[in-house]
């Protein structure tokens, strides 16, 4: 029996609790047709959002809306490049990124729509780059904020970042979309 190469990670492959919180969320055994059907979630979401709900800051949370999405872009874009590092057989330790700074720096162009064809691109180089993976680099090791982890896991993770900060932001607004076609 072939295993496919975007199968749900073991738990050694990751170590961290809240990693396998996130991985957690997801539903199936092949991390692929998750990412591409977030995309469709992410646009139909961010479709039903009006003006007033994106730069409002709903207690108890200290981010805005628009605020989630930044954070989500910057979050995958960390993600390719942590990756694409471990795909390559790159060994030299990534550290960790203040997300909070990050948030706090908001780099302020763009209009909302824009952030969201940001996040959808990002997702869709992440696709490029995982889909042409030979099925070994899935099973390579980096140590990311001084643990190890696989390329496999941090798809995985990728994925379950995204479902994680979409979904609070359907329970911030009172929204709820069709998440896949």
């Amino acid at each position: 029996m072939k295993r496919l190469r975007g199968r749900r990670p073991e738990r050694s492959e990751y170590k961290v609790e809240y990693q396998h919180g996130l991985i957690s969320l997801l539903d199936g055994d092949d991390v692929m047709p998750i990412l591409r059907q977030q995309q469709h979630w992410l646009c139909e979401l961010a479709s039903h959002l009006s003006v007033e709900q994106i730069d409002k800051v709903h207690a108890p949370y200290t981010w805005t809306i628009r605020q989630v999405f930044e954070h989500v872009a910057d979050a995958e874009r960390v993600f390719g490049y942590r990756i694409l590092r471990a795909a390559a057989g790159d060994t030299t330790p990534v550290s960790t990124w203040d997300e909070n700074e990050y948030a706090r720096r908001r780099f302020g162009l763009g209009t909302f729509t824009t952030i969201v064809s940001e996040v959808g691109a990002l997702r869709n180089a992440n696709l490029c780059l995982l889909q042409r993976l030979v099925p070994s680099c899935w099973d390579h090791y980096a140590t990311v904020d001084e643990q190890s982890i696989t390329v496999r896991a941090m798809a995985w993770l990728c994925a379950g970042h995204l479902h994680h900060h979409l979904q609070i932001v359907e329970q911030r607004c009172g929204v709820s979309v069709q998440r896949s076609p």
